[in-house]
């Protein structure tokens, strides 16, 4: 395979000409502030989803923070979540004064161990923050258990999992309903769904719901579209500290669009990484495993490398051959920002999550691929293995086969 070949990107977003005209139609009627559009997305995304409630925000990270001062999260205050994440996960704990508490992720996969959490609770524990990583599911149905027998909220940072399934007494629901006291979704071009940057907070709980809405808009206690549909003056008040974390309607719009493509997406990213999986089979331990009460929508194709690979090495000879990669989820632990003792506590081992972040690579997949581009990652992933992985010469269990 030759570098002069395509390049073939980690990922890329299904734009067309639904979104371009949803957008037009949005900036030719004179709204493209929060109003119309965004709240016929967040009724259409609460349906999609089965929550009772869905308030649209600039972004994930906004949400994550809103998530955390709507369950009383203070100064001091310890929220269990994991460092195998997007630093923007303990990012939102510290916006509210609170403080990370950080457990290891599981044995199997990149998730948080549910087991090692309750040995983190403290009197000052104030949330469980999980994370559905790269799309797959969490085991929620034990960290739920866990937030219920301690009275302890669960917030579910589903920033990758929008469409995503979990089976949930006996049937197959999606993330967000929420399964926990809120989930937080992302719409970054990243995401299966994406309205360029965006978010969204998924809850049953009214009062909750009524207080995302209050401090995304800076506590103003009329919004806009009340305000400007009203046939009498009305002043609005400002009686609490609130944010500007507001979605478009230009945003909104394309997310409409974007939302009535999902199942479609999803059903060709779940065939993807179907053709990833049997490919990859003659290593075992290479593909990431899907738990059988989950349906990842695939946001990312996250492979562990053996112990011998080099992981820079691997993806530079990747790179070489016009395939873009994406090293293994970052541990936030290990960041510059968190390098003082007082901004997290590790409340257990973090190895799991420092050897998933030195060991795996995340594989292009988005919905354009072909069975063809697929072939060809995996051809030049076996290459770059055995190239690099075995600098003795030695040969990789599978490697000749797989090169065949």
């Amino acid at each position: 395979m030759s570098a002069s070949s395509s390049t073939i990107p980690v990922a890329k977003p299904v734009l067309g000409e639904e979104e371009a005209e949803a957008a037009r139609r949005v900036i030719l009627s004179g709204w493209v502030t929060q109003g119309p559009e965004v709240a016929a997305f967040e009724r259409e995304f609460a349906d999609f989803v089965g929550a009772a409630h869905a308030c649209a925000v600039s972004n994930c990270t906004t949400a994550l923070h809103l998530a955390l001062k709507a369950v009383g999260v203070g100064a001091g205050d310890e929220v269990i979540t994991v460092s195998h994440s997007f630093i923007a996960t303990a990012n939102a704990v510290r916006y509210c004064d609170g403080v990370p508490v950080f457990v290891d992720i599981e044995a199997d996969g990149y998730n948080i161990d549910a087991s090692l959490i309750e040995a983190a609770i403290t009197p000052r524990t104030k949330a469980i923050l999980c994370v559905h990583q790269l799309g797959m599911p969490c085991d929620l149905r034990s960290i739920v258990e866990i937030g219920r027998r301690h009275k302890i909220p669960v917030i579910e940072d589903a920033a990758c999992a929008t469409g995503s399934e979990i089976l949930w007494d006996g049937r197959w629901e999606k993330i967000g309903k929420a399964h926990g006291d809120i989930a937080c979704f992302s719409f970054h071009p990243r995401k299966v769904v994406t309205t360029g940057d965006g978010g969204m907070l998924t809850t049953a709980n009214s009062d909750h719901d009524r207080k995302f809405r209050l401090w995304r808009q800076h506590g103003m206690s009329v919004t806009d579209a009340v305000r400007h549909g009203s046939k009498q003056v009305i002043f609005e008040d400002y009686d609490e500290l609130g944010y500007n974390y507001r979605m478009t309607d230009l945003q909104a719009a394309v997310g409409r669009e974007q939302l009535r493509r999902l199942p479609q997406l999803i059903a060709q990213r779940r065939r993807l990484a179907e053709l990833y999986r049997k490919r990859l089979s003659l290593l075992p331990g290479l593909s990431p495993v899907e738990p059988r009460w989950a349906r990842s929508n695939w946001q990312s194709f996250c492979v562990r490398l053996p112990e011998t690979a080099d992981q820079r090495a691997v993806m530079q000879a990747l790179l070489d051959q016009g395939i873009s990669t994406r090293r293994g989820v970052m541990n936030i632990h290990l960041e510059g920002a968190y390098a003082d003792r007082n901004s997290h506590r590790a409340a257990s081992s973090l190895m799991r999550s420092v050897s998933a972040q030195r060991q795996t690579i995340i594989l292009p997949l988005y919905a354009q691929m072909t069975e063809f581009d697929v072939a060809r990652v995996v051809e030049a992933l076996y290459a770059a293995l055995a190239e690099v992985a075995a600098p003795n010469g030695s040969a990789q269990p599978g490697l000749d086969a797989a090169l065949v």
